[in-house]
Order: C-alpha cells, then structure tokens, then sequence
C-alpha cells in the first residue's frame, strides 16, 4: 500500500503543480520570517526529522535543531523567538510528543504537526497541521507512515524554500515532479523479493548487524537498524560510516554483516573507504546502493540496486 499512500499525501499538498498548504493553515508570510526549526519526535519519526533537517538545511540554509520527544521536554531547551516547532507523530497522541508541543507552546513558539490521525490531540492543539494519508497502519512496525512523512517533509522543505527565494518557480517544479515519480519508484522496490532473499538468507543467522552510511544515508540507515531490530529480534546498530572508526570497529569480527548505504555520489567514497577498514577486519559487506553510484563488486557479498 506504500505507493498509493504516498501518491495519495503528494496529491494531497500539490493542486495543479503547485504546493498549496493552506488547509493546514501555513501562511506564506509566516513561513518567510520563520529563522529556526525545532524538530521533535519519537522512533521513525525522530528518524524522518534527520532527513527533514539535511533537506531543510541543504534547501534554505535554515538551521534545524532535531530532538527526541522524552528528551526536549525535559532537557530545558533554549528556544528562540522567531523559531518553529515541528512535531512528527503517527497516532498523534504520543505521549512524549505531546508533552514537547505544550511546553513549545508555553514558550511562545507555534507548532506545525505531520501526523496521520485526523482530529488527534497534537493535531487539535497545534497551530498548523500537515495531514499524511497513509490511512490504517496493517504492519506493527510502521511502514506507510514512515513514507508519507518522508514525502509530506520533503514538500513541506520545497514550500519553505520556495517562500525563502532560495529556489525558482522552474526548480520547485522540476523537483515536484520528481516526487511524484516516487510511488512508481517504491512499486519497483517491492518487487525486488528474488534479489532480496539472498541477502535475507545469509543475514538471519547473525547475532549483531550493522548499519552504516553517511548524511541522508545514516538518517535511512536509522530507520533500517530499527526495523531489523523490530521485526528479527537480531541487535542492529546505525552508525555515521566515519564515526565507526572510533572505538565501535572493535566489534566488528570475521563474518560480521555491514550493510552500507550508498545513494549520495558526492559522500559514496567516503563510505566506500569505510567499508574497506571493516572488511580489513573480516566483516561480511552487503551494499543498498542508488543505480548510478559506482562500487568495486569484490567488496560486497550482496550488491543491491534501486532507482
């Protein structure tokens, strides 16, 4: 159903070609005098706030500080006038989450929330509210609704930095319709079960996984290290492809598996010369990689492409 929803969540902001959150109350002007964000969120949400905040950042040059929900609302943050406050939520009553948005709000900041649920508590106590349509979630481990907050924030970065004048009318869109080229994109993906079992078999024997990746793919590689962990029971572990070297690479043994994520040309050799220092160690090195990122295939046990 991935497809679909997030067809259904782009649609649901672009009228005609352009993006129009008006239903959700965002004002033009308001968003133009916006300086700073304060993402707060839990679990994969916390995960789509990291991609949020290098698309923001890449996009607009405005900062973006990411919190996890449990910790914002009892760490006293120092929020500054002129900033927005973004909550992510699925169900929209997450606890922590909602705790964040009241003290956001006791400190004078407004609050725009992504969340899923209609007529939901953070929904109702936000002043903005950007609806994903990603409908039931059949999967205990959040599918559809990780997506469609990943669409609604890449729309939302579009809209700020069209409003910013970092963009031109002909970039937003030209990159609008590259969105809308994602459902298709994601039904290719889903059929990829011939290359995907392979991998699969050889994974789930292991004991420890781990993740590795840098920038955008550190952010996924997140969301990936939880979903193994949710739905295997196996520990898995992110790690910033260059942070590994730091003390974790001591774990890593013969035969350990290394998934590594490939999507960016600009940071793919960086990762790649990562990749080399586990395998110098013995490490087993599976590859998630975008179809123009160029690897040596002696490297990988596993090599695989998506769109």
């Amino acid at each position: 159903e991935q497809p679909q929803a997030v067809k259904d969540t782009l649609a649901a902001y672009v009228k005609e070609g352009k993006i129009d959150f008006s239903e959700g109350g965002l004002d033009w002007k308001e968003l133009k005098e916006v300086t700073r964000f304060y993402f707060v969120a839990c679990g994969s949400a916390y995960h789509v706030s990291l991609v949020a905040k290098n698309v923001i950042e890449d996009l607009t040059e405005i900062p973006v500080e990411c919190d996890v929900a449990s910790e914002f609302r009892y760490r006293n943050p120092k929020l500054q006038e002129g900033g927005m406050v973004v909550v992510i939520s699925q169900s929209g009553e997450t606890a922590d989450s909602i705790a964040a948005l009241r003290l956001a709000k006791e400190k004078g900041l407004p609050v725009l929330s992504i969340v899923n649920v209609l007529g939901s508590t953070i929904a109702r106590e936000s002043d903005h509210v950007l609806y994903t349509c990603a409908g039931p979630e059949i999967s205990v481990a959040t599918t559809k609704a990780y997506s469609c907050q990943l669409a609604a924030g890449y729309i939302f970065s579009l809209l700020l930095a069209k409003a910013k004048g970092k963009i031109s009318k002909e970039e937003t869109r030209s990159l609008t319709e590259e969105l809308f080229l994602l459902p298709g994109k994601i039904q290719q993906c889903l059929s990829f079960d011939q290359e995907i079992l392979p991998m699969a078999k050889e994974l789930k024997d292991a004991d420890n996984i781990f993740f590795l990746g840098r920038g955008l793919d550190w952010a996924i590689s997140m969301e990936g290290a939880l979903k193994l962990k949710e739905i295997s029971y196996i520990h898995c572990e992110s790690y910033s492809s260059g942070e590994l070297k730091h003390g974790t690479i001591s774990l890593i043994e013969k035969g350990s598996p290394v998934i590594g994520l490939l999507s960016q040309e600009e940071l793919a050799g960086k990762s790649i010369s990562n990749i080399h220092e586990v395998r110098s160690r013995g490490a087993k090195c599976f590859a998630i990689r975008m179809e123009d990122i160029t690897i040596e295939e002696e490297d990988f046990a596993h090599n695989l492409i998506v769109p």
